[in-house]
């Protein structure tokens, strides 16, 4: 097989592939492969380059009894570690004096991995926010069994914790559902045609008992014509609830949300809507911007359970404004409050 032809088979190959002969060097490569492991890869030995041990294991195992492997190549592509699953197998006939080498092709893996950890640390999330709640459960029970079975002050002093824990569990169950609906809905537009101005007017009225009890002034500036965009009004609804709770549970004693058409958004290219739900509370420390919308992540974690959430809000509202083709923005500073932005396509 002329140098020539090999290097062919290995340009047709659709994934980054190698060969190394039974000179332990690499006698071809693709693009893709020299992309991934380097340029001059021609004529080296390949424990030089590949310096994993599986994967070094892997070859020379191949080359000896010319049975097929799996290996794992761990690399990094400048953004990100990536995963790399490496099918190994022999080839007769072709290298050093004909004596067959082994072809070696990688598969990115990496999205499959990021997903099965994901679902771990889903899993393992939703245990240790249920356990704390079920914790309590299982011991005020205990309690009210025993000592305080005739104490009447005591069992309604337990009963009232026991009803917040279950109310508690009850909300996660709530969010964990929601989060599941939207995201088995991402992929389908929404085709109900909304006017905003009348959508966040009906919002802030149903809030207003909630502001009104943490004394915190709500506040709507909107135009005075429609703003239509095109949406769930459900699930738009709960956007809005959301970050106005949000707003009202953790900002200052002022909430604002401002509604702004624009005949073009830069990041849509589009006419949009913008709608901003600004406080003027503590704010939040920038470096937890970037992972508020992450399932469970929570910047203040004790305060965010005392007021009875269960850090999937953001996740669910990211969501939503995926599939409505929007954007979803958080600017703060310590000290200077938090401003939610949302852009909606008109």
């Amino acid at each position: 097989m002329t140098q020539e032809l090999i290097e062919g088979f290995l340009e047709a190959i659709p994934l980054p592939a190698v060969l190394v002969d039974q000179t332990e060097r690499f006698i071809g490569a693709n693009a893709a492969g020299t992309t991934l492991l380097g340029q001059q890869l021609k004529g080296r030995h390949f424990a030089t380059i590949l310096r994993q041990p599986g994967v070094t294991a892997a070859i020379e195992a191949c080359l000896q009894d010319k049975s097929a492997r799996t290996a794992r190549h761990l690399s990094n592509d400048g953004a990100q570690d990536t995963t790399f699953e490496v099918s190994l197998r022999y080839v007769p006939g072709i290298g050093a004096v004909n004596g067959g080498a082994v072809l070696l092709c990688f598969t990115d893996v990496t999205e499959r991995e990021q997903a099965g950890q994901m679902r771990r640390d889903f899993v393992a999330n939703v245990s240790h926010e249920l356990r704390t709640p079920l914790t309590a459960l299982m011991g005020f029970i205990e309690t009210l069994r025993g000592a305080a079975r005739d104490d009447p002050a005591a069992r309604d002093r337990f009963l009232a914790i026991m009803e917040g824990e279950a109310s508690r569990m009850n909300r996660l169950v709530g969010d964990l559902l929601s989060l599941n609906r939207v995201e088995s809905a991402e992929r389908v537009r929404p085709k109900e045609k909304l006017d905003l101005t009348a959508h966040l007017t009906s919002t802030l009225k149903s809030m207003q008992l909630l502001a009104e009890a943490g004394n915190v002034a709500l506040s709507l500036e909107a135009p005075d014509e429609p703003v239509h965009v095109t949406g769930d009004s459900d699930q738009l609804q709960q956007v809005f609830t959301n970050l106005i709770e949000n707003a009202i549970k953790y900002g200052g004693d002022e909430v604002r949300v401002v509604l702004t058409p624009m005949e073009r958004d830069p990041a849509l290219r589009a006419p949009a809507a913008r709608i901003q739900v600004i406080d003027n509370g503590p704010g939040i420390d920038p470096v937890h911007l970037p992972r508020l919308t992450e399932r469970f992540y929570r910047a203040d974690s004790h305060r965010s359970r005392e007021l009875g959430g269960t850090g999937l809000g953001l996740a669910i509202v990211k969501h939503i404004i995926n599939r409505h083709r929007g954007r979803l923005r958080v600017e703060s500073d310590l000290g200077a409050g938090a401003s939610f932005t949302v852009i909606l396509p008109q």
